[in-house]
């Protein structure tokens, strides 16, 4: 009897280590995950390069990164809304997420043109280190949260071009009267020196270049304006761009739809927007070189470069008009006071760096050639 309860205890043992291996061969049955599906809305032509690109390619890495799980269509400027309405959409509810530069926000929160680029202030490289290490995506968050978004850098143009002009800069009286699309701080400078300024969105920009509505324009730099045929409308192309030297350009999000999302999603939003900032300043810097060369070399744009004397009286008056900006309110100061903290050490660390190397690279003596084909 004993033999027979061992016999069946084992056989009822063994079946029911056999049916646990049975199934576990089986595969698991699939967890329903949700899937968003959202709309981008820029403040940039469509495909535009290097800016409506951009917004495209965080599009995608996003699609491709989460697995379809967020999927985003990008609608260029005008599509569904007005360009210099997208935050509008965005803080309503209306799309879910946004393309542009923080400069256009300046008439919602004040402190925001600052987080674009502050005139004679800091490089593509010096704005990344802020924001990553000096306490900016902080302090951009903060501003956003004010409009109801959530802030990433996108993308950075590197130093601008000085902008288009049908005159010679030569001093500081040649502002007087000048009719000149410039957005942000820079506008500002522009405007104490007596300029007109005029604020307009990109696509907006070769017609009034070319009715004469505006006497001069600044965009970005040679790969952008020789995409928009500025060359075609104005005589003089003048460097550096002091009012923008490494301008960063943002993608913002509702915060109730930021929010929304699984914290795996929002790490792949977050990485996606890093990877694509650094993906758009590097094409910048590679395709602003041959279009300078068509730009001199095949349309004849007589290239100038500012006086020293007008880029010190600029920067002299910059100093002023952001002063007196951030007086206006303490989120504005706060922000401001954090970048110039940032950029007198960036500045130090550059005299013996960037600054040095660049004297050295250009001195005179025999270096190697490339192989000519």
């Amino acid at each position: 009897m004993q033999r027979r309860s061992v016999i069946r205890s084992l056989a009822t043992s063994g079946a029911a280590a056999g049916g646990l291996v049975a199934a576990s061969s089986f595969p698991k049955p699939a967890i329903a995950q949700q899937t968003y599906e959202w709309r981008m809305v820029t403040t940039w032509p469509k495909n535009f390069p290097g800016l409506g690109t951009g917004a495209e390619l965080l599009a995608q890495m996003i699609g491709q990164m989460s697995d379809g799980r967020l999927q985003i269509t990008v609608y260029g400027g005008g599509e569904i809304v007005p360009p210099f309405e997208s935050m509008d959409a965005v803080e309503s509810g209306t799309v879910e997420m946004g393309h542009g530069a923080p400069y256009y926000w300046k008439g919602k929160v004040n402190a925001s043109q600052f987080l674009a680029a502050i005139p004679f202030g800091m490089n593509a490289q010096e704005m990344n280190a802020w924001y990553q290490y000096g306490g900016g995506q902080e302090l951009a968050d903060k501003v956003y949260a004010e409009m109801g978004a959530k802030f990433f850098p996108s993308g950075n143009t590197g130093v601008q071009m000085g902008g288009w002009f049908n005159k010679e800069m030569n001093s500081m009286a040649d502002y007087d009267g000048l009719k000149m699309r410039i957005p942000g701080l820079g506008g500002e400078v522009v405007k104490a020196a007596g300029g007109n300024v005029v604020n307009l969105p990109g696509g907006e920009i070769p017609p009034a270049l070319q009715s004469g509505a505006i006497d001069a324009t600044e965009w970005v730099g040679p790969y952008n304006d020789l995409a928009f045929g500025l060359y075609k409308s104005a005589r003089y192309y003048y460097y550096p761009g002091w009012h923008e030297p490494g301008t960063v350009l943002e993608n913002f999000i509702n915060l109730d739809a930021w929010n929304s999302l699984t914290p795996d999603l929002q790490a792949i939003v977050e990485q996606a927007n890093r990877s694509v900032n650094q993906v758009v300043l590097s094409e910048f810097t590679a395709r602003n070189n041959d279009s300078l060369n068509k730009l001199v070399n095949e349309h004849n744009v007589e290239l100038r470069a500012f006086p020293d004397e007008v880029l010190a009286g600029l920067g002299g008056l910059a100093g002023e008009v952001m002063n007196d900006l951030a007086s206006t309110d303490p989120l504005s100061r706060e922000v401001m006071d954090s970048m110039l903290q940032f950029r007198q050490t960036a500045t130090a660390w550059s005299e013996v760096s960037e600054e040095a190397f660049s004297h050295a690279r250009g001195l005179d003596y025999q270096y190697a050639t490339p192989t000519q084909g």
